[in-house]
């Protein structure tokens, strides 16, 4: 018998209709277009406008994409993952009312939360169930809801930080496409670095903390830069030597959209050309759980059967890792 692997097989994705131009953050803090250009690469941001609407909203919206585009029965749905750092509320799972949502009776579900590594982990889980034999079909939808988090008045983060969701359908094959290798880590040691300090078991909410303003992200850009840089290109290099493969043979580098610099310094550590450099920042800024499976929907007609992909990504407490996956569809 062949070896059974976890191969993605549809995708989908949903962006806010609300774009957040860096022309209209000039008027929100001391910054330029120039500016944020030049260090980030990002032109725009959507960003989810609407009373009651949080992050489920989007992952709905993409897990939906998916199902129609892909015609399938969100019935046959074993289990619904969705990876997440802004969930809808703090003990009720966004990933259950989701599943419900969507149609998807007959799955289980639950949320997963590695910050900007939140899909890379949530697509070597999926794929473990695959493998298993336990499971058919396992949705992964990264999606995140940033600008519930950010503060406007702190341009370290305001300009980097955009909503959207992304989802991906992992199911079983026999033909050798799917997740072949995965190199997941993380480091407590960046606890410090990328973090919201209240709303938590440390510090919870109160009228202070919400005065203190300490419930939005708080990043030291230049320590979360360093590390993303070395660690996300590091892991990429291993994924290549670890699996015997030179720059030729891989069409795609799957990076998280954080920074076009750290983008381009894993680009170059593998060697890759920039037109195989999956690219979107741009348009969305960083985020989060959801920039890989944007990716993924934004080039899905530029993919063919049997392209080699190399994902990459690295966020904050620290986590970060790379996966080697093979695609299964001609779109």
């Amino acid at each position: 018998m062949s070896k059974i692997t976890a191969a993605i097989t549809a995708v989908g994705k949903y962006v806010p209709e609300y774009v957040l131009t860096n022309k209209e953050l000039e008027t929100y803090v001391d910054t330029n277009d120039e500016w944020i250009t030049t260090r980030t690469g990002i032109k725009e941001r959507r960003i989810l406008k609407g009373e009651g609407l949080g992050t489920s909203f989007m992952a709905i919206k993409a897990a939906q994409d998916l199902l129609q585009k892909s015609n399938t029965n969100p019935e046959e749905i074993d289990l619904v993952i969705v990876a997440t750092a802004t969930p809808d509320l703090m003990v009720a799972s966004t990933a259950v009312y989701t599943a419900t949502e969507i149609g998807a009776i007959n799955a289980f579900a639950y949320d997963l939360q590695a910050a900007c590594s939140s899909f890379l982990y949530g697509m070597s889980t999926a794929a473990s169930y695959i493998e298993s034999g336990r499971y058919k079909k396992v949705l992964v939808i990264g999606a995140d809801k940033m600008s519930s988090i950010i503060d406007y008045t702190d341009r370290a983060t305001c300009i980097i930080f955009g909503d959207g969701a992304g989802a991906a359908l992992f199911e079983p094959n026999a033909e050798g496409f799917g997740l072949k290798d995965e190199y997941l880590r993380s480091d407590g040691i960046g606890r410090e670095f990328l973090k919201i300090d209240a709303g938590g078991s440390i510090l919870p909410p109160s009228l202070e903390t919400v005065k203190n303003g300490q419930h939005f992200v708080h990043q030291e850009g230049k320590t979360v830069f360093k590390y993303a840089v070395s660690n996300m290109a590091e892991v990429s290099e291993k994924m290549l030597t670890r699996n015997n493969l030179t720059k030729e043979d891989i069409q795609w580098l799957v990076p998280h959209q954080a920074n076009k610099r750290i983008i381009e310094a894993t680009a170059n550590r593998v060697g890759v050309e920039p037109e195989k450099v999956m690219v979107n920042i741009h348009k969305y800024g960083n985020t989060t759980s959801a920039t890989l499976p944007l990716l993924l929907a934004d080039y899905e007609d530029q993919l063919k059967k049997g392209d080699n992909l190399i994902f990459a990504a690295f966020g904050g407490g620290f986590t970060w890792g790379a996966i080697y996956l093979t695609w299964a569809y001609n779109s």
